[in-house]
């Protein structure tokens, strides 16, 4: 039955797509040309706690794959294995223009995968956190956000 048979008179049929990312464009595009962010958890005593670390945007889970050397014995893996709340932070600055994207989320613990994070460095090991995101602000990433002649603006918003 076309359109106009259905009532809907002028209707262009849907394509088919893929499911969409709760990265826009712009933020995807400066997650995969960065290397470095910091992880915070907090500690059982209720405490936060944040490092540096490596990871990869997996485009196929829509997420943030954190690993490294080492990291099954660290403090970062046990917070997260005992509050899967966590917040990862990626951001640079120039005196001309500043970028940043805040995901937070809840971690997904793995216990094999981790090599394969980030093949520049030898020995990361299998385990590894992959970060499902919940809410994501972001600035310089997309077009009429950081310093705009309006100020500075932000996008915040919930996803997933």
């Amino acid at each position: 039955m076309g359109a106009a048979a259905a009532g809907m008179v002028g209707a262009t049929p849907a394509l088919e797509e893929g499911p969409m990312s709760a990265f826009t464009p712009g933020e995807i595009d400066y997650l995969t040309t960065q290397t470095m962010g910091r992880l915070a958890t907090v500690g059982p005593d209720g405490r936060p706690h944040i490092v540096p670390l490596t990871y990869v945007y997996n485009a196929d889970e829509d997420a943030i794959d954190l690993g490294g050397i080492d990291f099954a014995n660290s403090k970062k893996w046990r917070d997260a294995q005992a509050n899967p709340r966590i917040t990862f932070l990626v951001d640079d600055f120039s005196p001309s223009d500043a970028h940043a994207i805040e995901i937070r989320g809840d971690a997904e613990i793995h216990e094999t995968g981790g090599s394969t994070i980030n093949p520049r460095i030898p020995g990361f090991v299998e385990q590894f956190i992959r970060l499902r995101p919940r809410h994501i602000v972001s600035w310089g990433c997309d077009p009429g956000t950081g310093m705009t002649p309006d100020g500075f603006r932000h996008s915040s918003r919930r996803v997933g």
